[in-house]
């Protein structure tokens, strides 16, 4: 991790679940670390609860990620405050436990696709913007899902969060070929993994999977340690990760 200390990070959906570990291991890691999230206060109680070294390099910034504007103009503050971006971890994401088919859920096809999708779009053009004004370096990750690779059949209606996850995995190789034409060395990666325990997680998909194992969020966020350590020219295109015994 030596390349990436001191160095900054930014982190959607910072204030829960898999972005608030993946906070807390970046900044334990040495790299100054910028949370985005709707409920500040969450990531200032994560900040307040860290060791006294980590704690200097964890900052929060109120950002509503479907919000175009209130994202550009977190990235210009983030930019302006701490320097160019060198990590960015699109995390934030939302879940629905409605049927496509059902009437009166267009606000939840709506919710999943400014969230899932647009969020990244506009997170990652902003990033990659401050990445290759400063020297064309970065790396990029797109938090997917198992459910971006294939349809379970299940009794738990989860709206169109499998199609928003799909679209991450065809946006991984979209940026993977767009990093290259603008001939920069930002790598991209997408992170798939299975059942998480958080807390997009609703009771009812809890009480379908009860009999599964589950990963906790600091397994992905070790697992996304692991791929920022590789060496400049090793590029994880797509890790997933699954609990052991996990039946699809």
């Amino acid at each position: 991790m030596e390349r990436w200390h001191k160095r900054v990070a930014v982190v959607t959906g910072a204030s829960s679940g898999i972005g608030a570990a993946i906070v807390k291991y970046l900044a334990n890691n040495g790299m100054l670390v910028v949370g985005l999230a709707r409920r500040v206060e969450r990531i200032e109680a994560l900040r307040n609860a860290a060791s006294a070294e980590a704690r200097k390099r964890i900052h929060a910034i109120r950002c509503n990620i479907c919000n175009e504007n209130e994202v550009i103009a977190a990235f210009k503050e983030i930019t302006s405050k701490f320097g160019p971006i060198a990590v960015l971890v699109n995390n934030a994401g939302i879940l629905r436990n409605s049927s496509v088919l059902a009437d009166g859920n267009t606000q939840d096809i709506r919710d999943i696709i400014e969230t899932n999708i647009l969020g990244v779009v506009y997170a990652t053009r902003e990033a990659f913007r401050s990445m290759k004004a400063h020297g064309g370096e970065g790396h990029v990750f797109l938090m997917n899902s198992v459910a971006g690779h294939k349809v379970t059949a299940g009794n738990v209606p989860m709206s169109i969060y499998a199609p928003s996850k799909h679209a991450i995995t065809a946006l991984t190789e979209v940026y993977r070929n767009e990093f290259n034409h603008e001939r920069t060395k930002v790598k991209v990666t997408s992170i798939s993994p299975g059942f998480v325990e958080t807390e997009i997680i609703t009771q009812r998909i809890r009480d379908e999977l009860k009999d599964f194992s589950v990963l906790s969020a600091d397994d992905i966020a070790d697992a996304l340690i692991y791929c920022l350590q590789t060496p400049p020219h090793v590029q994880i295109h797509e890790l997933t990760i699954k609990p052991l015994g996990e039946l699809f």
